[in-house]
């Protein structure tokens, strides 16, 4: 039975690995039609590998202008996909990154508020999403907020600690 199972996952991957490379091949040859059919049914296997990098790949090449169809995937991968939580978390603030130019401050805070309270190494950047985010819409005192909960995170990305850190002895010290 298990060594059944185990076949059978091996060639569904086999199968999604063919697929996001023909995906990528068609692509390179200009079909870009194709392509985001293909990397959406990727999307929609919930596979814990190719699944993401069909929705990166569709992403870094502006193929979906449709905000909220890229939500739906995003949000396909965060709650219908089986992911490692670090890989679930990036994912989330991926979706944030994504949608910081478009939503208000409440949305982007309710997507990014499973990482804001989780240990996870990602923190730090949303966290600076955030900061980034406010200090753009002028609101100076939720911008230093954000960048002072950076130098008390525990996983803290250390080049996020010194841009944060720069920015509230240039800009928001008082």
């Amino acid at each position: 039975y298990f060594y059944s199972k185990k076949i059978y996952k091996d060639n569904k991957k086999k199968k999604l690995s063919d697929k996001y490379n023909i995906g990528i091949i068609n692509y390179n040859n200009g079909d870009k039609t194709k392509v985001v059919e293909l990397m959406k049914e990727i999307i929609k296997d919930k596979e814990s590998t190719y699944s993401p990098l069909a929705l990166y790949f569709l992403i870094d090449n502006d193929l979906i202008k449709n905000q909220k169809e890229l939500n739906d995937l995003f949000d396909t991968l965060i709650n219908k996909t089986s992911l490692e939580e670090e890989i679930k978390y990036l994912i989330i603030y991926k979706k944030g990154l994504y949608n910081s130019n478009f939503i208000d401050e409440n949305g982007l805070l309710n997507i990014l508020n499973p990482l804001l309270n989780s240990g996870s190494i990602w923190k730090s950047h949303a966290l600076y999403l955030v900061a980034e985010y406010f200090y753009s819409k002028d609101e100076m005192q939720k911008s230093k907020e954000f960048f002072s909960q950076i130098m008390n995170t525990e996983n803290a990305n250390q080049n996020i600690i010194k841009e944060a850190q720069k920015r509230l002895n240039r800009d928001l010290s008082d």
